[in-house]
């Protein structure tokens, strides 16, 4: 992938979970990228731990998704509290480049934005701080 240059809040979409026109915040100062989640509940599926939770798509409404469990972590959110985190992953479409993330799923409720991009999902973007929506 070409070095992709991005404002600090950006449109994109995560295919594999049926998800588009996503308000995605752009933030250098977390390590790991981050998407709405309640009702996280795990299951059994193929002998592989997977996990069932449910988010809010482009137009507002809740929809239920389940995916693989990739792993799980310490994860420090913004309030400063250590929580253990689901992680899946899946990809994340910005204009029309398309790669593989991890996200952690996290109750980001009372965020503006349901998902944050961390710099562990940033190897070849450029933020450029003072402008937004660059790919819309």
């Amino acid at each position: 992938m070409n070095t992709l240059i991005v404002g600090w809040n950006e449109i994109g979409a995560l295919p594999e979970l049926g998800i588009s026109a996503l308000p995605i915040k752009i933030d250098t100062g977390a390590k790991t990228s981050s998407l709405h989640a309640t009702n996280i509940t795990i299951f059994e599926k193929d002998n592989q731990p997977w996990v069932r939770f449910d988010t809010i798509n482009c137009n507002g409404k809740i929809i239920t998704i389940e995916a693989k469990v990739f792993d799980q972590r310490e994860v420090k959110s913004s309030n400063g509290e250590t929580q253990t985190r689901f992680v899946i992953t899946t990809n994340l479409t910005l204009d029309e480049h398309t790669w593989k993330i991890q996200l952690t799923l996290a109750d980001r409720s009372k965020m503006r934005f349901k998902m944050l991009l961390g710099r562990r999902a940033m190897e070849n973007i450029h933020v450029s701080p003072m402008q937004q929506n660059l790919l819309s």
